[in-house]
């Protein structure tokens, strides 16, 4: 009983409203416009969000504080020549692969020469500013001498062309680690790709080279002055490949990931545009048909009108509150489109279903009774779901952005289809009213005049008149409309069919089979590559980095932040076990083979171990560069010891994928916490990748269960709680089909798809719960009547906003960039699978599950006989008598 109070309160309040609205229409048509005009002018605070980390590294993890640790003994900035990772090195830098389209040796003289020629115009690049002109020496990474760091490929090159020079024929390149004329040991995994080798690791060629220029950028002046330098390098690199086609060089700097994120945008606008013609056709021609009174373009148009009202408004609230903008926000229209779409074609198929003798306000008032209670719940919905992702529990921040100004813009976009669209549906009513032309607004002529009228002209402003209409035809003046009768006619009658049934429950299996398929391979999508344009130097740069620099992992750092007895053999042996497997770059190892090469035992005592170090090893020009790798203490006596040191190791990889590194980072982690020796691993790839699956997930997880909440609880609400368990029901067959069908398109599970899957539980619950609750409130009549009448009811609604959501979507398709092509298959399939749902897979499953029907059953009671009272007629040509006393 409260259930049903409660649901008959809401309406009379929502038909107040209407009534209300209707009594004003002016004040609530013009309040949304000038308010978005207002809110609008905020855009000369546009900004941009320039920080890729900020929005898709997770906020909360273990690998920040290690790198705060890390940066607080060994500045990261520093030492980011040594800890290699591609696209997530700090600070500034500019970096290029050259290869040969032949696949051709690039240690041959040849291009060995054209490479030491690429370097020679880098480092001669000059930034001009008033008064100086900075070239890479003024701004490049100091070495302890004070001189520019530079690769170690570039010395080996040099050596090998001296080498040719002089005829040596003794100079090998070994792999990965080779070692230069003044003895010292380098590393090239990361600089030599698609080798091959001889034996014992000697080169035998080379299909690719690159070549690292790391810049500081430890002040703002400095900051801005390698920025240009980056940009100069590009157009360096760029010019150099023109004159020397018969190489490809990828050029790569620490500006093209944000460059080539921001891209998207850049790119989007003239498919966003074509998709805004589209979705205005589409939704023009889903409000006309061929009764000119009662077509009703003007709403599909002005129903886009409020939903584009909606978004500027939210746009100027976050311009105004200080938010930034970035490439995610593409998919914020659709997230409008979709809702809005839904409660403007409810509104008027509502409309449709008025008495036409009513006065305007109360058919609006019957309207908002009908229409509005359930677009208002599926509008808390979304607020609940996407509040719940905005909320400090979601960890990614482009995700939580994203949904906060979803919920801003989902509330406007409720708050204009109520008062901007509810106040149009009256001016159109009133022109309805008066018999004005839907579009031009001008007097429809009677019948009799029309056919004084060219042919054309009566084809224009063909109406059906109240007064032609016959008193029990009043209600199907509307049944001409063409997705009406398709649906009244033909379709509701051909998905009930018994012979249609086992066919679409086949379907229904088949579908539930390639969904579990895809489920069971979906996979998680870090790659920082599946967010930026196409055909940019990130995917170039990506792809060729992935093709010849894959055998070896991004340089871990190896940091040990206590002081250890490093001269006790057992502690030797248990750094070296902790790293056994890795190719090491180590002053500890190096140190230890220093000492064996002297015959001096590597158990020395303390001070001797430290003095060794200090005063021979670290004084040695091959061993120099490890002085940077130790933390040295004095204490009060005088004595030395080591507080800190890092080393850095490389894990022999098949193929550098985020999920590798993953585990391999995992496992350094627990084997940091069982062992005897404090230490951290850290790269700075670990930002991205650390906790990234929990962060991921976490949104769709919160928002799941926000949802099923909401659910369980609105059933003590709702008329019949049965419609929330057909919901629930619906939304996990849907989600289910969707994840599984995404994987099987190639699209992994990253920030962008869970986005859209915390959008698709609130599409879901928009198209089918009007269906069902109409169904699940039916009585008296048996399942397949009432399934038939849920479809004629809000079939037509579902078909109209589907039409112009997916026209809509089809333009994306052609953006060229990864993050808009994900956008699209999910936004896609969400509206394809629901689709599905709603006009297939339920009209045919309710048919024969609950709840049950019973056929409304009637007492015959004789003293209900009416007597019909009929005169004698009687021919006059004869004495037959025509008719009969009846009784009924």
């Amino acid at each position: 009983m409260l259930r049903q109070v409660l649901h008959g309160g809401l309406r009379t309040c929502f038909s107040r409203l209407g009534h209300f609205i209707a009594s004003h229409p002016v004040f609530f048509a013009s309040a949304p416009v000038l308010i978005s005009i207002l809110l609008g002018a905020s855009f000369s605070r546009y900004q941009v969000e320039e920080s890729v980390e900020h929005l898709l590294a997770p906020q909360h993890s273990l690998a920040k504080i290690e790198r705060n640790l890390v940066n607080s003994l060994f500045p990261v900035n520093r030492s980011k020549h040594r800890l290699y990772s591609d696209l997530q090195t700090p600070g500034r830098y500019g970096r290029v692969i050259v290869t040969s389209f032949q696949k051709a040796n690039m240690l041959d003289q040849h291009h060995t020469d054209l490479i030491l020629k690429l370097h020679t115009a880098v480092t001669k690049i000059q930034v001009p500013r008033p008064g100086f002109n900075y070239t890479f020496a003024h701004i490049c990474v100091l070495n302890n001498d004070k001189t520019c760091i530079v690769d170690d490929i570039i010395h080996v090159l040099e050596e090998l062309k001296n080498a040719r020079a002089t005829n040596r024929t003794n100079f090998a390149i070994t792999y990965p680690i080779t070692h230069l004329k003044d003895g010292r040991a380098v590393y090239n995994g990361h600089q030599l790709g698609g080798v091959t080798v001889h034996s014992k690791d000697r080169v035998k060629s080379a299909e690719a080279i690159q070549l690292t220029y790391y810049l500081q950028s430890i002040n703002s002046l400095n900051d801005m002055v390698a920025e240009r330098w980056e940009s100069s390098f590009c157009d360096t690199v760029k010019l150099f490949q023109k004159s020397n086609n018969k190489v490809k060089i990828y050029p790569y700097t620490s500006s093209s990931l944000r460059e080539d994120f921001q891209k998207t945008s850049r790119v989007s606008e003239r498919y966003l545009v074509t998709s805004l013609i589209l979705v205005v056709t589409m939704a023009i021609l889903c409000c006309s048909m061929q009764d000119c009174v009662r077509s009703k373009p003007w709403l599909g148009l002005l129903g886009l009108v409020s939903i584009s009202l909606a978004t500027l408004t939210a746009a100027g609230i976050i311009n105004l509150t200080g938010g930034k903008y970035n490439s995610t926000f593409l998919g914020l229209p659709f997230v409008m489109l979709g809702h809005g779409l839904y409660g403007t074609f409810e509104m008027l198929s509502s409309w449709r279903k008025t008495r036409e003798d009513q006065h305007v306000k109360e058919r609006t008032a019957e309207v908002y009774a009908d229409s509005m209670l359930s677009f208002s719940l599926t509008t808390a919905m979304y607020l609940v779901t996407f509040g719940i992702g905005a909320s400090p529990f979601t960890n990614i921040e482009a995700a939580r952005i994203f949904c906060c100004n979803s919920c801003i813009a989902i509330l406007f976009n409720y708050l204009y289809v109520l008062s901007f669209y509810g106040s149009s549906l009256v001016f159109t009513g009133y022109i309805e009213n008066n018999y004005q032309h839907s579009i031009c607004c001008r007097k429809v002529p009677k019948p009799e005049v029309l056919q004084e009228k060219p042919a054309w002209y009566r084809f224009l402003l063909t109406a059906r008149f109240s007064e032609d209409t016959a008193e029990g035809e009043e209600a199907n003046t509307y049944q001409s409309h063409l997705l009406v009768c398709f649906l009244k006619r033909y379709y509701c009658d051909w998905i009930t069919n018994t012979y249609v049934k086992p066919f679409v429950v086949l379907f229904y299996l088949v579908y539930i089979s390639f969904a579990l398929m895809g489920y069971l391979q979906v996979s998680e999508g870090s790659d920082l590559s599946n967010i930026v344009a196409t055909a940019t130097q990130t995917i170039e740069y990506t792809t060729a980095q992935q093709k010849y620099f894959s055998n070896y992992s991004p340089v871990i750092g190896f940091y040990i932040y206590e002081s250890i007895e490093y001269w006790n053999s057992s502690v030797q042996e248990d750094v070296l076990e902790f790293t056994k497997g890795f190719v090491r770059l180590s002053w500890f190892e190096s140190y230890l083979n220093y000492l064996r090469k002297l015959n001096i035992s590597t158990d020395l005592p303390k001070k001797n171990f430290t003095d060794m170090l200090r005063n021979s090893f670290l004084k040695s020009p091959q061993y120099s560069h490890f002085q940077e790798d130790i933390i040295f203490s004095k204490k009060y006596n005088d004595e030395v010891d080591i507080v800190a040191s890092r080393m850095y190791l490389v894990a022999k990889t098949m193929e550098t994928n985020k999920e590798e590194l993953y585990d391999l980072l995992e496992t350094l982690r627990r084997l940091s916490v069982t062992s005897k020796v404090k230490f951290i691993v850290f790269n700075p790839s670990f930002v991205f990748i650390d906790r990234y699956s929990s962060s991921l997930g976490a949104p769709l997880h919160n928002s799941c269960i926000s949802a099923l909440f909401l659910l369980f609880f609105s059933a003590f609400l709702v008329a019949n709680s049965l419609i929330n368990v057909w919901i629930t029901l619906t939304v996990v067959s849907v989600e289910f089909g969707v994840i599984g069908f995404m994987t099987l398109w190639k699209v992994e599970l990253d920030c962008i798809s869970v986005l859209c899957l915390i959008y698709g539980i609130n599409y879901t619950i928009d198209n089918c719960a009007p269906l069902l609750s109409t169904f699940v409130l039916g009585k008296d009549f048996t399942r397949t009547k009432w399934v038939k009448n849920a479809l004629e009811v809000h079939g037509v609604a579902i078909l109209q906003s589907y039409l112009c959501y997916i026209v809509g979507l089809f333009p994306l398709a052609a953006v060229p960039s990864n993050l808009t092509c994900t956008l699209f298959r999910c936004l896609f399939l969400i509206a394809f699978v629901t689709f599905f749902h709603c006009f297939a897979i339920l009209p045919v499953i309710l048919t024969f599950l609950p709840p049950s029907k019973k056929k409304r059953k009637e007492k015959k009671n004789p003293e209900n006989r009416e007597e019909i009272e009929c005169v004698e007629m009687v021919d006059i040509d004869s004495t037959r008598v025509v008719d009969q006393i009846t009784t009924v």
